[in-house]
């Protein structure tokens, strides 16, 4: 597979490849149809999948970041990656943006709900526990690193 897609990428011409990470609108990629590669839909949600609207769609909505990560339990944070995979691919997604892993460094950090803690330990391990357990649906994950302070 990884010799696979070092040959597609080898083969991509620099505004194919540009053209896949500048996206074809907020939540599609462009595909590349002469090397049959799809376009793909990403979803928001690390606390729940919602598609591509901000309203009249319906999506769990399970405790943020920092609640999660203060339970400590590994296997629940996986549960809840599974459960958002599942989601995800109701929604016709193949990725969903997150886990949201900065440290907390500042309570001023606008951002801050949704990283799991300013232990960068226990960040490590909720996050890995998040990612597999979205993986283990078929659904690729975006770590996402949000550092705006408000």
């Amino acid at each position: 597979m990884e010799t696979r897609i070092d040959q597609m990428l080898r083969s991509m011409t620099l505004a194919e490849k540009v053209s896949m990470v500048a996206g074809a609108n907020l939540w599609h990629s462009t595909g590349v149809q002469r090397l049959e590669i799809p376009a793909f839909k990403m979803t928001d949600g690390p606390n729940g999948a919602r598609g591509e609207a901000r309203s009249d769609l319906t999506s769990v909505c399970l405790p943020v970041g920092t609640a999660l990560a203060a339970s400590w339990n590994v296997e629940l944070i996986n549960r809840v990656g599974q459960l958002l995979g599942e989601e995800a691919l109701s929604k016709g997604a193949q990725i969903l943006l997150g886990p949201t892993v900065n440290i907390h460094r500042s309570p001023l950090a606008g951002r801050n709900f949704e990283c799991y803690s300013e232990d960068p330990y226990l960040t490590a391990r909720m996050a890995v526990a998040f990612i597999k357990g979205v993986q283990s649906k078929g659904v690729g994950t975006a770590l996402c690193s949000c550092a705006a302070i408000r």
